[in-house]
């Protein structure tokens, strides 16, 4: 079974300092409302540490895998629970610039496993279109 969420928003800015705020792992504790931590080397290959919060859930920490990192254009890394088939999560951030002072943020996770069904994945959803609002806002100001 697998269920997936993307999320959008067009930000008046250059995918450069999108990039830039999507990458600074450190400041997520001071803008992020959704993914309240990230550890790790940010390299395709490496695993990193997610902490997230959903607004009306319970916190968790993830150690997913990097998959893709391509600079100003796209960020991919793989979670899984205990272990691969459980419940999976492939999170997906892709920056494309339509070359006229704005870019569209796509924020999507593709959900896999045997307990897929047991999820509900509103809070998730509504903790992607806020971080993309935040990002958003960061983005605009500077």
């Amino acid at each position: 079974m697998t269920k997936k969420i993307k999320t959008e928003i067009i930000i008046h800015s250059g995918p450069e300092k999108i990039w830039e705020i999507l990458t600074d792992f450190h400041a997520y504790p001071t803008w992020n409302p959704f993914i309240t931590d990230i550890r790790g080397n940010l390299e395709e290959g490496s695993q990193i540490q997610v902490r997230i919060e959903p607004n009306r859930g319970k916190s968790m920490i993830f150690k997913p895998v990097v998959l893709s990192k391509k600079e100003n254009k796209e960020l991919k890394w793989l979670g899984k629970l205990i272990f691969k088939g459980i419940f999976d999560g492939e999170h997906h951030f892709e920056l494309i610039d339509h070359k006229n002072g704005t870019t569209r943020l796509i924020q999507s996770e593709e959900f896999s496993g045997f307990l897929v069904p047991f999820f509900n994945l509103k809070n998730t959803e509504a903790g992607f279109r806020a971080m993309n609002q935040k990002i958003k806002e960061l983005a605009e100001k500077s």
